[in-house]
């Protein structure tokens, strides 16, 4: 069997570096204007380019998403951009509107095209009839099980890659195609506006006698009856594999590079382990858990891989994330006498303990041994994000080390949206 593709989300230059280095096979980035991320720090002509040249040069796949509802007086900034991500040597483009695929046919044929999960490809006919239309991959439904997953696969040609998602956010609405955002506040989600009222507090109110909440009881939080929580296949790799995925895809364009590279470089290890000895993957398993808890996240569910889900396995009864690591920046230099510089993420300070992930997938403990601002003064702290420090620890510091502090808080901290919008 061939290897598993880790496809990696990416919003912005760190991020991608952070997929790179941590075992991701190919990334996908938005390009500016139509992509269902327009808050993310997306790429344009020029940025796609360096992007497309960085990851090639470490044999890592680009996948472009110009994944919006595209209307007609936007065609000719559209043909444009086609022109521009066909320029950078991409290896797909990621499309839900027909208009664009038949626009990339037209203008750059030798550009693969990916079906995006909000077309709601759900069965084999719907495979089939995009691979009729030139689609070479189809992102499938979220909503599919994997015995649907191993049906379509079993029955459409190899050549159609299958990718699917395996961790992250969740939509509460059919295959991410949203308009709850656009009608409470005009702001489109499939224009990439999303404004996730799916992770709102509810109540209800009667006609008539405004004013006079009646709330809908889910438990002492609140009523949060769109929120999902967040899905997590690192237990099921051998199912997802078995099912014949090509493609196992992490959501994630609105988080960080930490969140990047640890979910990234987990589900890389857990299937190189798996593919190497099935019961090596089995003994590991609670090591991946450890790791993957160490990003932001909500409770995890499964979602419709197994089946229809219920209240109890999806619904999550309130609106917060657990956080049991905080970012503290990625090293972007390394200097002779073993000390880093970094830009700043969170507060911490000298004197604290924290963990180092190495590239090639070693974490170190370390304590933190001093502190120096831009002008080169020592600093006991580092309270303001956006700092550039250079940092002393106990163990040597390289280009690309992600750097995290433990925090057993859980709380209201955000730190991405909720759609499957690619």
């Amino acid at each position: 069997m061939s290897k598993i593709e880790i496809l990696a989300p990416v919003g912005n230059e760190e991020m991608l570096r952070a997929a790179v280095f941590s075992g991701a096979d190919a990334v996908y980035l938005g390009f500016s204007g139509f992509n269902a991320r327009t808050s993310a720090n997306n790429f344009n002509a020029d940025t796609l380019k360096d992007a497309v040249a960085f990851c090639h040069a470490r044999g890592v796949a680009v996948h472009v998403a110009l994944n919006t509802t595209v209307y007609g007086g936007e065609l000719p900034a559209l043909e444009q951009a086609i022109r521009a991500v066909a320029a950078s040597g991409a290896d797909a483009v990621i499309c839900q509107d027909l208009a664009v695929a038949t626009l990339i046919g037209k203008i750059a044929p030798q550009l693969p095209r990916h079906g995006s999960t909000q077309m709601s490809v759900h069965s084999l006919q719907g495979a089939l009839e995009l691979k009729e239309l030139g689609f070479t991959r189809v992102v499938l439904a979220r909503e599919m099980s994997l015995q649907d997953i191993a049906i379509l696969r079993d029955k459409t040609p190899p050549e159609l890659e299958i990718e699917a998602f395996v961790h992250g956010a969740m939509c509460i609405s059919y295959s991410g195609r949203c308009l709850l955002s656009h009608y409470f506040t005009g702001r489109d989600a499939n224009l990439g506006a999303c404004t996730h009222p799916c992770r709102w507090k509810y109540y209800i109110m009667e006609e008539k006698r405004p004013g006079e909440f009646l709330p809908v009881e889910e438990n002492e939080r609140g009523t949060y009856i769109f929120n999902s929580k967040d899905l997590c296949m690192i237990e099921h790799i051998p199912e997802l594999v078995n099912a014949g995925i090509d493609s196992f895809k992490i959501e994630g364009r609105m988080k960080t590079a930490l969140y990047v590279a640890v979910v990234s470089r987990t589900y890389r290890q857990a299937i190189d382990d798996y593919f190497e000895d099935p019961q090596k993957y089995i003994d590991n398993i609670p090591y991946y858990k450890k790791e993957i808890a160490k990003c932001t996240y909500r409770q995890f569910t499964t979602g419709f891989f197994f089946g229809p889900t219920t209240h109890d396995s999806q619904i999550y009864d309130n609106n917060t994330y657990v956080k049991g690591y905080e970012y503290l920046g990625t090293i972007h230099e390394s200097l002779e006498d073993g000390r880093g510089v970094f830009e700043q993420k969170n507060k911490f300070s000298v004197g604290d303990e924290v963990e180092i992930m190495k590239p090639t997938g070693e974490n170190i403990v370390t304590k933190v041994l001093s502190m120096q601002d831009e002008k080169g003064e020592n600093v006991d702290s580092c309270p303001h994000p956006g700092q550039r420090i250079t940092l002393q620890t106990e163990c040597t510091l390289q280009e690309y080390d992600i750097i995290r502090k433990e925090k057993e808080v859980s709380g209201d901290e955000c730190e991405g949206g909720s759609a499957c919008h690619s």
